[in-house]
C-alpha cells in the first residue's frame, strides 16, 4: 500500500510540473510579441517632449520637380566618328598611330604601296595621251565632213571613240584623286609607287587594326578616329516615362565611380520603341569636357516639370537600417485616450522617399494610411529614433 501511494504521488508531481511548464510557455511567447511591437513605438514624458522640441504636422501636397531616373552612356554623333579604310587594297608601308594619339585633319596617318597603284597611273597617262589624239582626229573629221570628203558614219565613229576615251580618262582621274595621287605631278610624268592616307577629321585614335607589312583589303577598317569635342548623352528611357519627357528639359547625371554632377539638356526624343520597350533620348552637354570618352556609362535624372506631391520636411524622415521611416502619433494611444499631458506615445512607420527639393521630400505612404487623421512628427524624429533604440537595448 505504501508503495502504491508513493507511485501515485510521483505521477501527480510529473503532471503538475508539466502543467506549470505549459502555462509558462504562452507567457514567454506573449512577452516576445509585446517586445517586438514595442520596438516600433516610443513614449516620451512631458519633459522629454519639450526638450526634443517635438512638432507635429500632416502630410501636405507641395510642388516638387518630377525626376525620372534613367541610365545611359556618352556617345558622339556619326560625323564625329570616322572609320579609315583603303580605297584600293595594298600593303601597309608606314604608320605611327597608337590608340589615344591625337591627330589633326589632313595629317598623314599611313603610307601604303602596291603595284596596282603604279599600273593605275600608267593607264591614266596612256589613256590621256590617247584622248589628245582622238580629240584631234575628231576635229579633223568634222572639217572633212563640212567639205563632204568623208562619210557621216566615219564622223560618228570618230566622235564615239573620243567620248568613250574621255569618260575613261575622267574615271581614272577620280580613282587617282581618291587615292590622293598628285595629278599635277603625274601629268608631268612623275609616277609615285606609294600613296598617303590622311586623317579625315581631327580627334583621337581609338582603334588601330593594322601593322607594317600587312595587306589591307578595301573593306578592312584600319583606324578609327573620334572627335570628342561634341560628346552627347544617350539616355535609355522606359516607354511609360516617355510622355513626361520634353525637349529642353534639364538633365543631371553622374558617371560611374564619380561623384561630380554634370548637366545636359534634352535635344531629341527617339521615335521608335525597341524590343525592351525603351526609347533613346539624345541630350547635349552643358559644358564640354575633353577628359570624357565615348562609351562611358552614366546615371541621369531628368527633371520632368513641377508636380504637386505628398511631402514632408527632410528632417521628418529618418534612415534606420537602410530603410526610411517617419514617426506618427500612436493611433492606439488616441483610441484609448492614453495620450495625456504627461505621456506622449509615437509609432514608427516605414515609408519610401522620392524627390527632395527646397528642404522637402516626397513620401510614398502605405495605401491604408489616412492623411487627415494622422499627425506626423516633423521635428525631433531623430530624437525619437535614439530614444527607441536605447529603450530596446535596455530591454
Amino acid at each position: 500500500m505504501k508503495i502504491f501511494l508513493n507511485t501515485l504521488l510521483s505521477i501527480w508531481t510529473v503532471i503538475l510540473i508539466s502543467a506549470c511548464g505549459n502555462s509558462n510557455a504562452p507567457e514567454s511567447n506573449q512577452e516576445e510579441v509585446v517586445n517586438t511591437k514595442e520596438q516600433n513605438s516610443v513614449e516620451l514624458t512631458s519633459g522629454q517632449y519639450k526638450t526634443a522640441n517635438i512638432q507635429l504636422d500632416s502630410v501636405k501636397d507641395r510642388p516638387l520637380s518630377g525626376v525620372i531616373k534613367v541610365n545611359g552612356m556618352l556617345d558622339v554623333p556619326p560625323q564625329s566618328k570616322v572609320s579609315v579604310v583603303a580605297v584600293m587594297g595594298g600593303i601597309m608601308k608606314q604608320t605611327s598611330l597608337l590608340q589615344g594619339l591625337k591627330v589633326n585633319k589632313g595629317q598623314v596617318i599611313a603610307v601604303m604601296q602596291h603595284p596596282d597603284y603604279i599600273q593605275l597611273q600608267q593607264d591614266y597617262l596612256d589613256n590621256k595621251s590617247q584622248l589628245t589624239y582622238l580629240f584631234q582626229e575628231n576635229e579633223r573629221q568634222k572639217e572633212l565632213a563640212k567639205e563632204n570628203v568623208n562619210s557621216q558614219k566615219t564622223l560618228q565613229q570618230s566622235s564615239s571613240n573620243y567620248q568613250s576615251m574621255k569618260a575613261r580618262v575622267q574615271g581614272l582621274r577620280q580613282r587617282l584623286q581618291m587615292l590622293n595621287v598628285n595629278l599635277a605631278s603625274l601629268e608631268k610624268g612623275n609616277i609615285q609607287n606609294t600613296i598617303n592616307l590622311y586623317a579625315p577629321i581631327s580627334g583621337y585614335v581609338t582603334k588601330v587594326n593594322v601593322n607594317i607589312g600587312s595587306y589591307v583589303n578595301p573593306s578592312d577598317v584600319m583606324f578609327e578616329i573620334v572627335d570628342t569635342e561634341h560628346l552627347h548623352a544617350e539616355l535609355t528611357v522606359f516607354e511609360k516615362d516617355i510622355p513626361k519627357i520634353k525637349v529642353g528639359q534639364k538633365v543631371r547625371f553622374t558617371l560611374a565611380n564619380e561623384d561630380k554632377e554634370r548637366s545636359a539638356t534634352v535635344y531629341l526624343i527617339g521615335r521608335e520603341i525597341s524590343n525592351d520597350r525603351t526609347v533613346n533620348i539624345h541630350c547635349h552637354l552643358t559644358a564640354e569636357d575633353k577628359q570624357l570618352l565615348p562609351g562611358m556609362y552614366l546615371k541621369a535624372f531628368v527633371e520632368a516639370g513641377t508636380m504637386n506631391k505628398p511631402s514632408l520636411p527632410e528632417k521628418a524622415i529618418v534612415d534606420y537600417q537602410g530603410n526610411k521611416y517617419i514617426f506618427i502619433v500612436s493611433p492606439a494611444a488616441k483610441s484609448k485616450k492614453q495620450q495625456t499631458a504627461d505621456i506622449h506615445q509615437f509609432e514608427m512607420l516605414a515609408v519610401k522617399a522620392g524627390t527632395t527639393e527646397g528642404g522637402y521630400t516626397e513620401v510614398l505612404l502605405p495605401d491604408n494610411f489616412n492623411r487627415q487623421n494622422n499627425q506626423i512628427v516633423t521635428n525631433g524624429a531623430y530624437d525619437l529614433l535614439a530614444k527607441m533604440k536605447n529603450t530596446a537595448e535596455e530591454e
